[in-house]
């Protein structure tokens, strides 16, 4: 009989984070009478210095802006509209509890996704993105030059020569390398825990197709040879500034491995019965107390949604 062949399966999908959420609103980010007007009404979504927000109910926390002023602080960022055309912003602060009382969590993105709700999601990697580009950004890259936020804090002015600078977003590519059929690569880095495994990923490189990315990365970690690379779906990840393009690709399970980069400790080709397996089990914080000798990605991430797609493909 044939060989079963699952060769260009698609994203199941789409990634939390690639859904779409609140009203970004960009119209009002360079209108400061609007932005003033609607603040007094204003929720404010606050994140920790490590990345953590309260969620209750599903939902993310969005608190009053009681005490910080009449008009927005100058590094607040503004993240758009909520059902009611109320307006949200997003603030690196200390965690406060719910004004209504309600019980709620502190969780952060990374841990938290299959908890949020779409709006949600949208609005803490937003917010986290933001905060984050512009704690790294207070100087001009060009002249050190002291820069402040403008435009409800989606870029920054160089206090001195006026010149604009936007959030920084770092391209990285994740690929599923499979045979064709029934087997796949998953890796381990050097730092994981044993038994955590998941796709193989890396930042893309000045002057490179995502594609001459996805072959190099590969060669790199594994040193497999991959063809019929296939484009799947992105993500942001905003761990910092992230923006994950997933694909798959085509190997000769004959190969053998080589780890060139350091970066991986071991890999190996697992079947698909072993990989549904190990997915009904759970995610790596889930399943990490059960015997299984595979542990994969929460579901938060487009690694989770590209392996169940292709765990579930119809060949």
């Amino acid at each position: 009989m044939p060989r079963r062949t699952v060769a260009d399966f698609q994203l199941r999908n789409i990634p939390l984070l690639s859904r779409v959420g609140a009203d970004r609103s960009d119209e009002l980010r360079t209108d400061i009478d609007a932005g003033i007007a609607g603040w007094a009404d204003a929720a404010v979504l606050r994140v920790d210095n490590r990345g953590q927000v309260l969620i209750a109910d599903g939902h993310v926390v969005l608190g009053g802006t009681a005490g910080l002023g009449d008009t927005p602080p100058s590094d607040a960022v503004f993240l758009g509209r909520v059902e009611g055309g109320r307006h949200v912003w997003a603030i690196r602060a200390a965690l406060e509890p719910p004004e209504n009382g309600v019980e709620a969590s502190v969780l952060d993105l990374r841990r938290a996704g299959t908890v949020f709700d779409d709006i949600s999601a949208q609005l803490v990697s937003s917010a986290t993105a933001l905060l984050n580009w512009h704690d790294s950004a207070r100087f001009s890259a060009v002249d050190g030059s002291p820069t402040k936020p403008i435009k409800g804090g989606w870029s920054r002015v160089n206090t001195v020569t006026g010149h604009e600078e936007f959030p920084r977003i770092d391209p990285a590519v994740i690929c599923l390398v499979h045979d064709g059929g029934d087997r796949v690569v998953l890796a381990r880095q050097t730092a994981w825990p044993e038994r955590m495994f998941s796709l193989l990923a890396g930042f893309v490189e000045a002057g490179e197709s995502f594609e001459t990315c996805v072959a190099r990365e590969i060669s790199e970690e594994v040193g497999l040879a991959v063809r019929e690379v296939r484009y799947l779906g992105s993500q942001p990840w905003p761990f910092p500034r992230s923006l994950m393009v997933g694909f798959h690709a085509v190997a000769d399970p004959d190969q053998e491995f080589a780890f060139n980069d350091g970066e991986i400790a071991e890999a190996h080709w697992f079947t698909r019965d072993e990989v549904r397996a190990a997915l009904e089990i759970g995610d790596w914080s889930s399943a990490a107390a059960s015997e299984s000798k595979l542990l994969l990605p929460g579901s938060i991430s487009i690694a989770r949604e590209i392996i169940e797609s292709w765990a579930w493909a119809q060949g």
